[in-house]
């Protein structure tokens, strides 16, 4: 079951790229009631028109349907090119990974946890190294 949340995500998707709903009708070949209908979920859009929409404002079908806050979904996310950021945000000058195909399927909030990981593990080595050179 789709929730309201389509209609009121198609609406603000469309007035933020600043277009009338006869254009995005126009664009996507389809009438000008049936996106006003979809807005005002009058109508639900069936699979395929929820995928031709979502891929026209380049965004996820969960994000449409109210089940994600991220617009953009994990296809587009490159896990390998967010954790060499991180290390080099961190400055750590080697980072070898023995599997290297698992951390190519890892999420965005994975990611975000390995960065929290490292730093709190950084932070406690340099309190522990502080503590050793004080002694």
């Amino acid at each position: 079951m789709m929730k309201k949340i389509v209609g009121p995500r198609i609406r603000e998707l469309r007035r933020e790229m600043g277009l009338k709903q006869e254009e995005l009708a126009e664009k996507l070949n389809m009438s000008k009631s049936s996106i006003g209908m979809y807005e005002r979920n009058e109508r639900k859009p069936d699979y395929d028109t929820l995928q031709q929409i979502a891929d026209f404002f380049g965004v996820s079908r969960p994000f449409l349907l109210g089940d994600s806050d991220q617009k953009k979904g994990y296809d587009d996310f490159d896990s390998l090119a967010a954790i060499k950021e991180i290390v080099e945000d961190l400055e750590i000058e080697d980072l070898f990974f023995h599997n290297i195909d698992d951390l190519k399927n890892l999420s965005p909030e994975d990611v975000e946890d390995i960065r929290h990981h490292l730093e709190y593990t950084l932070y406690k080595a340099r309190q522990r190294k502080k503590k050793e050179d004080k002694q």
